[in-house]
């Protein structure tokens, strides 16, 4: 999201380390708009859920600041802070109603009694939870919980709300259900929502931009259309989707283009997005939905034997695994249709793709 004013959230030059060895976090410089949902994408250990931890005041920077509203956040406690949290694990306090549990954050900023029953039967409708206010957290389910706990972090209207893993102790089905609700939320109120995930499908669904978090770094910061369908390195395109990947040496590089000769000796036209000169190694990506399954070599610029080694019934697709130019597990995805017949283990084939489809990334090991 583009603005022309200041940002409300500005992560500048923030590195983190506990034991002043291995640093967590490395020198993340992150300007997050007014009103727009960003999460924080990555698998464990990657730097993403310290990075809200500083920002909530429940971690320091070792160097580098946190701004918010362009105020440095070095000597304000959480409490202070104007942030709103929601945990994986609720957090709810069992001696306390729905209701208590939701006007506790109004409490403590001593609203009076009759403003905290107001705005905390309020937030309850807002979460559809509103008739439930006199039960006590045990009594309601987990995604039930999960709305109380999120009815309490936006009842004193804070400027930004964080959430950490907020989902993930839900079955599918609900976790999928809560996505579009916490969405629908996000939308009507206009909060700031700064969202911490290792589930690519839950940024995908949520996210004005997420930013992919790996070895304390940002890898890429993107829209969840561009990351998926223009990843900049081998790391994002593996962790945002299904992808297949194929290696091999650059031949030649023409504008936006590259010719690659892969390991089996077979050379197809790519997307040059991130690799060196002439000779370098190269992982090529391909999106399983991307590619067709031809009989014949002639259809288009690129095409590559293949053998079929399994066929698997989804339901409005097939997945096809090949094994095509060394790769035993490319996946093919075609769309399910009666009147074509799915091809079966062992037939020889080709499978083919634009050159725009393919793209030439940095090497990944084998």
């Amino acid at each position: 999201m583009a603005g022309t004013q200041a940002p409300l959230v500005a992560f500048e030059g923030v590195q983190k380390t506990y034991d002043g060895e291995t640093i967590v976090v490395k020198d993340l410089n992150l300007d997050i708009e007014k009103g727009e949902f960003l999460t924080m994408l990555g698998p464990s250990g990657s730097g993403k859920t310290t990075s809200l931890m500083m920002l909530a005041g429940f971690e320091n920077p070792t160097h580098g600041d946190i701004r918010l509203g362009g105020r440095s956040l070095k000597d304000t406690p959480p409490h202070k802070r104007d942030i709103g949290m929601v945990f994986q694990n609720y957090a709810l306090f069992p001696h306390m109603t729905v209701e208590e549990n939701v006007a506790f954050p109004l409490k403590v900023r001593k609203a009076s009694k009759s403003e905290q029953v107001d705005r905390a039967r309020k937030a309850l409708d807002m979460v559809q939870l509103g008739g439930l206010g006199k039960r006590r957290p045990g009594q309601l389910s987990g995604g039930q919980q999960q709305r109380v706990a999120l009815a309490r972090a936006l009842v004193f209207e804070p400027q930004i709300v964080l959430m950490d893993e907020p989902l993930g102790a839900l079955d599918k089905q609900l976790r999928e259900h809560m996505q579009l609700e916490i969405k629908h939320i996000h939308e009507s109120l206009g909060v700031t929502v700064v969202y911490v995930t290792h589930d690519q499908s839950e940024a995908l669904t949520m996210s004005d931009r997420i930013a992919v978090f790996n070895d304390g770094i940002i890898q890429q910061l993107d829209s969840p259309s561009g990351l998926y369908e223009s990843p900049q390195n081998s790391f994002v395109a593996h962790f945002i989707g299904e992808n297949n990947i194929l290696n091999g040496t650059v031949e030649s590089i023409d504008g936006g283009e590259c010719a690659v000769r892969l390991e089996n000796g077979e050379r197809i036209i790519a997307q040059a997005v991130n690799v060196d000169g002439p000779g370098s190694r190269t992982s090529l990506s391909f999106r399983p939905e991307r590619v067709e399954i031809e009989d014949v070599e002639d259809h288009h610029d690129n095409a590559l034997k293949a053998r079929v080694a399994e066929t698997i019934y989804m339901g409005d697709h097939v997945r096809i695994r090949m094994n095509v130019a060394g790769n035993d597990d490319f996946m093919v995805k075609m769309r399910f249709r009666s009147n074509r017949r799915p091809p079966a283990a062992g037939e020889e084939m080709y499978v083919s793709f634009a050159p725009k489809d393919c793209l030439a990334l940095d090497p990944v090991a084998a």
